[in-house]
Parts: C-alpha cells; sequence; structure tokens
C-alpha cells in the first residue's frame, strides 16, 4: 500500500503539471488581457504594467515562473520577515530560521490589496464548508433511499424514490436554487435568500447542493444493492436462517458501496471546491465570485489557482477512494 501510494503522489505532480500547461494554453489563447478595456489604456501604462507582472515576457518563460512558484518547493533561510510567509500555501518549518514553502500563486491582477494565496486562504475554507454539508446531506438522503427503493422493487416506494432521484438528477442547481429560494424565503419566509455565516443561511445552499447529488447516489445504491442481493453469497446466508437486516447491512451493504464510493470522490473533489453558480444565486463569499470575475478579467493568477487547487483535491479525493476500496473488498490489492 505504501508503494501505491508514493506512485500515486508522483502521478499527482505529473497530472497537476498537464493541467498547469492546458490551463496556461487555453487562457493565453482567449482574446484580450487582464488590462484590456473598453477604453484602452495609454501605450506607456500598459507597457509598464506588463513589465511590473513578467506579461512581457515569452509565454514559455511566463509559465515556467507559474510552474516555479507553484508546484516547485524553495528552501527560504535565513530570517525572513513574516508577510512572506502569506506569499506561500504551505509553510513547513524545518528548523531555526528554515523552511520549506511551496504554492506561492502570485498577485491578483484585479484585486491588488491582495495575492491569490490571500484570497484562498479567506475564500476556500467557505467553499469548503458548503461542499462538505452537501456531501454529507446527499449521503444521508441518497443512500437510505436507494437501499429502500431495492429493498422495496415495483412497489409505490420504489417509484418514488426512483421518481424523486430522476428529478434531482435532470434539474441543475441553477433552477432548483431559485425555486427553494422563492418558496422557502419568500413564500413560506422560513430561511433567508442569501448570506452565509448563520445556520439558518447554510441551510438552503447546501440543501440546493445535496439534492442533486443525493438523487445520483440513490439511483447508484439501488442498481448496486439489486445486483449484490442476486449473489450466490448472499442466498447462502438467508439459506442459514440470517435475519434479513444482518444480510443487507453487513454482507450486502459493504460491497454495494464500492460502485457508489467510485463516483462519490470526483463529486466530493467537485462540491467542496464549491459550486459557483450556487455560490453566485445564494451570495456566498466563496471560491465562486472570484473564479468568474477572473474568468471575464483574464485575471490569469486566479484562473491558474482555482484549476490546479480543483485538480488537487481531485486527484487526492481519488486517491482516498482507491485506498478505500482494499478496506471495503479484501479481495482488492495494489501490490
Amino acid at each position: 500500500m505504501g508503494k501505491f501510494i508514493v506512485k500515486r503522489l508522483l502521478w499527482m505532480v505529473l497530472v497537476l503539471f498537464v493541467v498547469s500547461a492546458t490551463t496556461f494554453v487555453l487562457m493565453h489563447a482567449v482574446p484580450g488581457g487582464p488590462f484590456s478595456r473598453d477604453k484602452p489604456l495609454p501605450a506607456q501604462t500598459l507597457a509598464q504594467l506588463n513589465e511590473k507582472y513578467n506579461l512581457d515576457d515569452p509565454l514559455i518563460v511566463q509559465y515556467l515562473d507559474y510552474v516555479g512558484d507553484i508546484l516547485i518547493p524553495v528552501i527560504i533561510t535565513g530570517e525572513q520577515p513574516r508577510s512572506l510567509d502569506h506569499q506561500y500555501m504551505f509553510n513547513l518549518r524545518l528548523g531555526d530560521n528554515i523552511s520549506l514553502r511551496w504554492m506561492n500563486f502570485g498577485p491578483s491582477f484585479k484585486s491588488t490589496s491582495r495575492t491569490v494565496n490571500d484570497i484562498f486562504r479567506e475564500n476556500f475554507p467557505i467553499s469548503f464548508q458548503l461542499g462538505s454539508i452537501s456531501i454529507i446531506i446527499a449521503a444521508l438522503i441518497g443512500l437510505p433511499l436507494g437501499i429502500m427503493a431495492a429493498l422495496k422493487r415495483n412497489t409505490i416506494f420504489d417509484y418514488a424514490g426512483m421518481s424523486i432521484a430522476i428529478v434531482g438528477v435532470s434539474v441543475p442547481v441553477i433552477i432548483v436554487a431559485p425555486i427553494v429560494q422563492y418558496l422557502f424565503g419568500v413564500q413560506l419566509r422560513w430561511l433567508p435568500l442569501t448570506g452565509w455565516g448563520d445556520l439558518n443561511q447554510i441551510i438552503l445552499p447546501a440543501l440546493t447542493l445535496g439534492f442533486g447529488e443525493a438523487a445520483l447516489i440513490a439511483r447508484l445504491t439501488r442498481a448496486s444493492v439489486l445486483q449484490v442481493l442476486n449473489e450466490d453469497y448472499i442466498r447462502t446466508a438467508r439459506a442459514k436462517g440470517l435475519y434479513e437486516r444482518r444480510v443487507v447491512f453487513i454482507h450486502a451493504f459493504k460491497n454495494s458501496v464500492i460502485p457508489v464510493i467510485t463516483v462519490v470522490g470526483p463529486l466530493v473533489a467537485f462540491v467542496v471546491t464549491g459550486t459557483f453558480v450556487v455560490e453566485n444565486i445564494f451570495g456566498i463569499p466563496g471560491m465562486g465570485r472570484f473564479f468568474i470575475t477572473s474568468i471575464s478579467g483574464r485575471d490569469y493568477p486566479v484562473i491558474m489557482g482555482t484549476i490546479l487547487l480543483f485538480a488537487t483535491v481531485l486527484v487526492i479525493a481519488n486517491t482516498i477512494v482507491d485506498i478505500a476500496y482494499v478496506w471495503l473488498d479484501p479481495r482488492i490489492r495494489y501490490d
């Protein structure tokens, strides 16, 4: 298992390099630049800005600068000002006046008073909280709904559960969010429409995100449980006289959850990073607002940093899923 984890970490570095190169090429292929205006800036001012941010260098040099600051760790020796610590996402102290620092995403072209690391440090925890809560809601709703639909196959419980699941999968959050805002915020006045911080402000956006994910989990759980219940070892367990509850939750559920975990890994990475549409609709100060404005404003460091942050979370989530396979099914080995 140790060798497998080391290999995955090495592959993660390669994946991040590929993602960074692809993102860099695509964002520079889009017409315009970070300092493009409806009323063009004077040529001298534009030249000074490009020189300040090294945008007048060849593209390959710009890319290597990005990669060097973000992906390659650097060792800092000697006494350094405390302000330098905030330039790096990670800062590992190795001893007196020696530290290992990496993931310096650089300055933001639009939020000039803050670096990209400052934006991540302040706003990513909010997106992470929203995504974590929505995943918990999705699991608490989707798993029982899928199990019940499988055990009550071709009954009213099955039809009702899968109807809800189809609606959840088919209707995008950009439609669900205004509906729940209108119902619970405008008509019933139970919950606030926007904002973040209080518990009652978390419920609506978390439910909006969790509803669609719960529907997907429910459908996968139902199909997987039905398949496992037809296996020979399940019939053997029933023939031995075991209680149905023990057959389902001890013998069937552990194996049936493997396909669900396969999909939940990337799902967790996507949701935990923050769904940008939901954050904008509910006025949540997460990563969504900055990512959308960075694309429209060609804020290259924010774009690169957000994509790489998402890719890192995705790779880590998939690695955790692969490790969970071994715990769920002892037959799986990575030797």
